[in-house]
């Protein structure tokens, strides 16, 4: 119980104690003491009526008692003496304190990395050994990023606010970002930290309702999750075309393309909605796959990426056969990238080519076991294959 409350409350209590204290460092120390009192007196005393605003008051209170302890001249009293005249909130939906601190989490002064990590830290109330663990580094590597991020927070007296308009859709870009390289990182197999990209994408549909980018990502995601059971069986990777449809998750597949048609009608398209409409397309069997390669071509057209084209060169294959689709492949320039390889070694076995020397270079290049397994199974068939063919020809 209290840890489902800390998940779903702890940023939020943050976020106001931000705003009331001025210090990110306390706020997140307050909050931290409230839910270790709340742990040592709910099973005893029960549940407070409104959980989330007993943690908030109780925050507050632990951080007046801490500044008047370390009252050092006038300063700290007069901040102590401020927080306990200021008048109690309501604790409703506090939609601009966590507005806020997403976008100081986001800030572009810094990196990426730490976006992410103070993103689910603050927001999704992850431990530091449990973010640590889902990005496979050493928990004081992780614990050391954390505090150098909320250092640089300081240090550059980066605003604790909601960007001007001017600046909004672009500092909205890369929270949303941010929200979609967590919900990849837990893609295949930890699907922990996509749950909680998905939790964070609701929060923020919920924050700003009217910007179809934002609802776009949370069906783009949820779409993606739908598959999830069937992705992965006894551990081996699964390709779409194989899946069992049985096993996709009808109500977020429905939550889904209820979302993509709601963006339909704003017509503001972006990209996170072109992508979740592409996803939506392959979630209602079969596949129309003329309008996938037309969607890639508005999303082309709106998002150029080599990667973009790679994906619309696996759609241009159902419609214009493989040999199109490998000229296409051939003129990208993602060397570095295991799918490009990948792809490429598909289109070749569908030609009646050998892919090994393709297979080979994905698997090289490949990180996650589950796709190293399915590369090597299918390298282990085209050995088989053109070894059967050797032997028809003698």
């Amino acid at each position: 119980m209290i840890e489902e409350i800390y998940r779903a409350e702890y940023g939020r209590a943050v976020s106001v104690l931000t705003r009331v204290l001025g210090d990110l460092d306390l706020a997140e120390e307050a909050v931290q003491d409230a839910f270790t009192t709340a742990a040592e007196q709910w099973p005893v005393k029960g549940v407070p009526p409104a959980p989330a605003g007993w943690i908030i008051t109780t925050a507050r209170n632990r951080a007046i008692d801490k500044l008047r302890r370390e009252t050092k001249g006038h300063e700290k009293h007069a901040q102590a003496v401020l927080l306990q005249h200021e008048p109690e909130q309501e604790v409703g939906d506090v939609p601009d304190d966590r507005l806020r601190l997403i976008f100081t989490c986001c800030h572009p002064a810094l990196a990426l990395q730490a976006q992410v990590a103070l993103t689910l830290k603050l927001l999704g109330g992850l431990t530091t050994a449990e973010i640590a663990r889902a990005f496979l580094v050493p928990e004081p590597t992780m614990a050391q990023r954390i505090v150098r991020a909320k250092g640089k927070i300081r240090a550059a007296r980066i605003p604790y606010r909601v960007p001007r308009d001017a600046d909004l859709p672009d500092r909205v870009k890369a929270v949303l970002a941010v929200v979609y390289l967590i919900f990849n990182e837990g893609y295949l197999d930890k699907a922990d930290l996509s749950d909680e990209a998905i939790r964070l994408g609701r929060v923020l549909a919920q924050l700003m309702p009217d910007e179809p980018e934002v609802w776009g990502l949370l069906a783009l995601m949820l779409l993606v999750a739908s598959r999830g059971e069937a992705r992965l069986h006894n551990g081996e990777l699964v390709l779409l075309e194989d899946q069992d449809r049985g096993r996709w998750d009808a109500g977020l597949i429905a939550e889904g393309q209820d979302i993509v048609r709601q963006c339909l009608r704003w017509n503001r398209p972006g990209p996170y909605q072109i992508q979740a409409a592409i996803n939506a397309v392959h979630s209602d069997p079969p596949t129309d796959w003329h309008q996938v390669v037309a969607l890639y071509d508005q999303l082309l057209a709106i998002a150029p990426s080599p990667v973009v084209a790679l994906h619309r060169a696996v759609a241009v294959a159902e419609v214009q056969g493989p040999a199109a689709a490998l000229a296409l492949v051939d003129e990208l320039d993602l060397d570095r990238y295991h799918l490009f390889h990948a792809v490429r070694a598909d289109l070749l076995t569908r030609l009646g080519k050998d892919p090994r020397t393709a297979l080979e270079a994905a698997l090289e290049r490949a990180e996650h076991p589950a796709e190293r397994d399915l590369l090597a199974k299918r390298l282990g068939l085209a050995a088989a294959d053109q070894q059967d063919r050797a032997d028809d020809h003698h």
